[in-house]
């Protein structure tokens, strides 16, 4: 039987990652993954692909504004689906081809199977002709992520009811996409079919879309997408989804008790995920699974299993890819005998729309609730000389600070490279700056993060220069 210091079941953005920090600390290091790619959910059905297609369907938007730019087309723009699949998934290709090259690197042994244990240092290994290996592992690392939930009444075919996996393969542009969620998801896959041609409609359960996040940032992406044509039934609660041939039916109640319908193509289900624990036998390891689907862990994402760690979507926190790689580290280090740290509260979330969104920290909602007296600057990016040159005008950043202290508390990003911009923010929030340091940086001239200075000025004592 083969042994590992270390091994990792899972090779999304955490396990990966982990692996990787793990073999450079010195461990003799393996993952197992049941698919034929490495990379997990984000890199082959996630984040990577979908940021693909907002790239090309970017491009599409973008030519719809040429003329203004004094650029004439020889012609009508004409959009080939299929082609930009099958660009989307070169992408996908050359960045999971790229994790393997660095398990091969970093001399990490990839087995491709399931994984599931056997007991807390036994691991069996069930591969697709059947046969199963075992290995055996002194600690054990669980990354193996979420999959796309639903709602009890929905039967996702795959076809005209789909997840966001089926979006990113469609054969054709839909005519009418009813979107059923309006989180990150649904907002980013409903923006490329919206730019390529379709109507779509978002259904929301909450009072707004991006429920979590600041509710200034709802806000004004609500205006942004809707000036573009998307349409947003918020305060909404589906009650049924009908397929009838090529044709979807979504039944929701509105706030008066309504019941409204939609007639689309396709449906589009993007409620949230739920963590992936199936086939890993997790209670032959003493292993525990709360209520809610995820593993137990403690502060240091030990399980109740001492030698076996989790981490990512699997475990309590938002499913975050950044955030999974961030804990991935953490554990390998941990091992190691280092003593690393996370704080979640500065881990950012980002939203990849145009205009962008990103955050992190505290939103206004949170502040209130806590009774927190703060303070707040913001500053419009059609302030910004740069935003005019590019013609990027929507958005805002936003800056919650202390109000006795001048503590940044929270920052809020609607706009341009948002999600460039906010890793400004956590530099300066991990060294707990005041609103009034950044004030006091030199940001250049003409750039989007100038808004950045300017929230800052308006934050101490109401001194913004361009606004």
């Amino acid at each position: 039987m083969n042994s590992f210091d270390v091994v990792v079941i899972g090779s999304g953005p955490g396990g990966y990652v982990s692996a990787i920090r793990c073999a450079q600390l010195g461990m003799k290091t393996a993952i197992i993954e049941k698919y034929s790619t490495l990379g997990g959910t984000c890199l082959n059905v996630g984040c990577i692909p979908s940021k693909a297609l907002l790239a090309s369907s970017h491009h599409v938007d973008e030519m719809k504004h040429f003329a203004d730019h004094g650029i004439e087309l020889p012609g009508d723009v004409k959009i080939d689906l299929e082609k930009m699949i099958a660009r989307k998934q070169a992408v996908v290709d050359q960045t999971c081809g790229g994790v393997k090259f660095l398990m091969d690197k970093n001399n990490i042994t990839v087995f491709e199977g399931v994984g599931s244990f056997e007991n807390a240092t036994t691991i069996n290994i069930t591969k697709n002709d059947g046969s199963v290996e075992q290995i055996s592992a002194k600690n054990t690392i669980i990354a193996t992520g979420s999959k796309p939930s639903s709602l009890p009444f929905i039967s996702i075919d795959k076809e005209r009811v789909i997840t966001s996996t089926e979006a990113l393969k469609l054969k054709e542009i839909p005519k009418h996409l009813i979107i059923i969620g309006g989180g990150v998801i649904g907002l980013e896959l409903g923006q490329v079919y919206l730019r390529l041609g379709a109507q779509v409609s978002v259904v929301e359960y909450a009072d707004r879309v991006l429920p979590t996040m600041d509710g200034a940032v709802s806000k004004e992406l609500t205006k942004v997408l809707k000036k573009a044509g998307m349409k947003f039934y918020t305060s909404h609660k589906v009650q049924k989804v009908e397929r009838n041939g090529d044709a979807v039916l979504v039944e929701a109640l509105n706030a008066k008790n309504e019941v409204i319908s939609l007639n689309g193509d396709y449906a589009l289900v993007c409620v949230g995920r739920r963590p992936y624990t199936d086939g890993l036998n997790a209670e032959k390891a003493g292993v525990k699974i709360t209520e809610r689907g995820q593993i137990e862990v403690n502060d240091h994402l030990q399980t109740t299993a001492s030698n076996i760690y989790a981490i990512g979507d699997v475990v309590r926190g938002a499913m975050l890819a950044h955030k999974a790689e961030e804990e991935g580290v953490l554990v390998a280090e941990q091992l190691a005998g280092q003593k690393p740290h996370i704080d979640y509260n500065l881990i950012p979330g980002v939203v990849y729309t145009w205009p962008e969104v990103a955050a992190v920290g505290k939103t206004e909602e949170q502040l209130k609730a806590e009774n927190k007296e703060y303070k707040v600057g913001q500053f419009p990016f059609k302030a910004l000389g740069r935003a005019r040159a590019s013609a990027d005008l929507d958005g805002f950043v936003k800056i919650l600070a202390d109000k006795t202290t001048d503590e940044i508390l929270g920052f809020h990003i609607v706009g341009a490279r948002a999600a460039d911009l906010i890793a400004e923010a956590v530099v300066a929030m991990e060294y707990r700056a005041s609103a009034e340091d950044i004030s006091r940086m030199s940001h250049a001239h003409p750039t989007f993060a100038e808004a950045i200075k300017e929230a800052a000025l308006a934050a101490t004592e109401n001194r913004a220069l361009h606004v």
